[in-house]
């Protein structure tokens, strides 16, 4: 992996020099703009708006806007000079357990790797007392033009890092919660629970991006020559007027995708009183009687196959005795004839 960042992790008088890398990777399908006419790019281009015409990169620098529109202008030099320690540094200032960040104050992710043969003994130092603390380090350090924070952490047996948004950059959730007073009652609860039992856990490695492989399909469809495929329609969906009525319809139809057992889910569920009628039975004497009705008849059909197999055999063995008869009828017919012929 390649390093973004080059520098060194500052763990009290210990230095540890390290590479930074990305530690994770987009795999998002990127697209261009286009002119939808005749399919030509749409780029844009850096022109200076004094003199109207387009600028190289090597003419671009930095400039700050005042409130009255003029540019102040900042260069390499300028930002050199910040009084910054953290500009090759990864400063260590703190170490918390980590139940105290707050995910939301999470970004990017990085992984630290040493800087060669003479780092390998302080960044082992450094990643087993995470590990025996429990805890994570709490750092400063500069990267693009700004001043960070992060959070160091062990991930198998290396040193990542996450960058941290500072704590003022992270808005109040105030007026994101409902303001109407509302009252669950205990049945919902038991009922909210009984839907995440169901549903359980999930092995993050089995989930995928279901949007970027339909949209490759797409792509190789229209690269074939192909149509795309359909979408499938999507399920309509009402308001939720009965909140107890879908809890429940939830929990069965989590069960019955889990291949549990949706009898005993429907005894769970119906336990709860809710002044309906008790569902219809599904087996007992009904289905029983179902079944007697349905081998009656074959019974009817097997005593029927089996008189017609009696008739036939008895109309075979019949038609053999009076075959045997008359020849033997006809044996003593001739004899007699033969007698006869000899007196004669």
């Amino acid at each position: 992996m390649r390093s973004i960042w080059n520098g060194a992790i500052s763990f009290g008088l210990v230095s540890i020099p390290i590479k930074l890398v990305n530690a994770t990777e987009s795999h998002s399908i990127a697209f261009r703009q286009i002119h939808t006419e005749d399919n030509g790019r749409i780029r844009y281009r850096k022109v200076c708006e004094l003199e109207d015409r387009e600028v190289s990169q090597a003419e671009i620098g930095k400039g700050y806007e005042d409130a009255d529109g003029s540019i102040i202008p900042i260069s390499d030099d300028d930002l050199s000079h910040l009084p910054i320690p953290t500009a090759r540094t990864i400063e260590i200032v703190a170490f918390v357990p980590a139940d105290r960040i707050d995910p939301l104050q999470m970004g990017a992710a990085y992984y630290l790797a040493a800087g060669g043969a003479p780092a390998a003994k302080p960044y082992t130092l450094l990643r087993e007392a995470l590990k025996r603390s429990n805890k994570v380090a709490i750092a400063k350090y500069a990267l693009r033009g700004r001043e960070r924070l992060g959070m160091l952490r062990v991930v198998g047996e290396a040193i990542a890092m996450h960058g941290l948004l500072w704590p003022d950059e992270v808005r109040a959730p105030e007026g994101v919660a409902p303001d109407t007073d509302v009252t669950i009652r205990d049945k919902e609860l038991d009922l909210a629970d009984a839907l995440m039992d169901t549903l359980g856990e999930v092995d993050l490695e089995d989930l995928h991006d279901e949007y970027r492989e339909a949209l490759e399909e797409v792509i190789a469809a229209k690269t074939s020559g192909e149509a795309p495929p359909e979408a499938p329609a999507p399920a309509t969906g009402g308001r939720v007027l009965d909140l107890m009525a879908a809890l429940e319809n939830s929990v069965r139809a989590a069960r019955e995708s889990r291949g549990a057992d949706t009898s005993a889910a429907e005894a769970e569920v119906r336990s709860l009183p809710r002044g309906r009628s008790a569902p219809k039975e599904t087996g007992g004497k009904k289905s029983t009687k179902a079944a007697a009705k349905k081998t009656a008849p074959a019974r009817k059909s097997t005593s029927k196959a089996t008189a017609d197999t009696k008739k036939t055999a008895s109309a075979k063995s019949t038609s053999k005795s009076t075959a045997k008869s008359t020849a033997t009828t006809k044996k003593t017919a001739a004899k007699k004839t033969a007698s006869r012929k000899r007196s004669a």
